[in-house]
């Protein structure tokens, strides 16, 4: 009878260890299941984009830092968080940028619906130190947008930031004195992890734009 106690003992206990381990897994798949992120997180084809250009896979950038219009450093880890377009221009331009930076500011208005966490960013930076300080830089761009972030830089830390991006710059002399900056007019598109992952090439339509930025900033926030 002893043994028979000790043997409905062992089964009992025996029993409980199965029904504790399959609790255990039981609980470990429910946490997986809704605790951790899916391996294969919905993303933005090339065909759902109109004027993006993906660059697949973006590309890592080495480190750069520029000033921005209060003063204060602006680096990779600055723009992490948000899907960014980049614009290089100045504020002596007759034409491009004033244009550009017009298009951009109707998209933008288009984002001031979203939330800020998801909401893209436009960020111009002057390639003309010499006449363009980070104030001057910033009140160009706000003219145009007030949430536009403006930046530059010296000489040196400039061309590295453009070299970064794979973007170029150079002074012109003017026939009547003075000089004037050729620069490129494609727009490098930065993801929230503050990688190159496309490009804006012109001609720029403003609601392409708009849309484009909008479904990556939902879908790959």
């Amino acid at each position: 009878m002893d043994n028979l106690n000790r043997r409905g003992f062992a089964s009992r206990s025996t029993l409980l260890v199965l029904c504790a381990a399959l609790a255990a897994g039981l609980g470990l798949y429910s946490a997986q299941r809704y605790f951790t992120p899916a391996a294969n997180p919905p993303t933005v084809s090339q065909e759902q984009l109109k004027s993006v250009r993906l660059i697949n896979p973006p590309r890592v950038l080495a480190p750069y830092q520029l000033t921005r219009s209060d003063g204060s450093a602006l680096g990779v880890d600055q723009l992490r968080g948000h899907w960014t377009i980049v614009f290089l221009g100045f504020t002596h331009c007759p034409d491009v940028c004033p244009t550009t930076l017009a298009e951009l500011a109707k998209a933008q208005k288009t984002w001031a619906t979203i939330a800020e966490p998801r909401r893209p960013r436009v960020l111009f930076v002057s390639v003309d130190p010499e006449r363009d300080t980070p104030a001057i830089t910033g009140d160009y761009a706000r003219f145009f947008n007030a949430e536009t972030i403006a930046a530059t830089a010296d000489a040196a830390p400039l061309a590295n930031f453009a070299a970064t991006m794979g973007l170029v710059y150079m002074k012109v002399p003017l026939d009547e004195g003075g000089y004037s900056m050729d620069h490129s007019a494609t727009l490098v598109v930065l993801d929230p992890q503050g990688r190159q992952a496309g490009l804006i090439r012109p001609p720029l339509a403003w609601q392409q734009i708009a849309d484009d930025l909008r479904l990556l900033s939902a879908v790959q926030p």
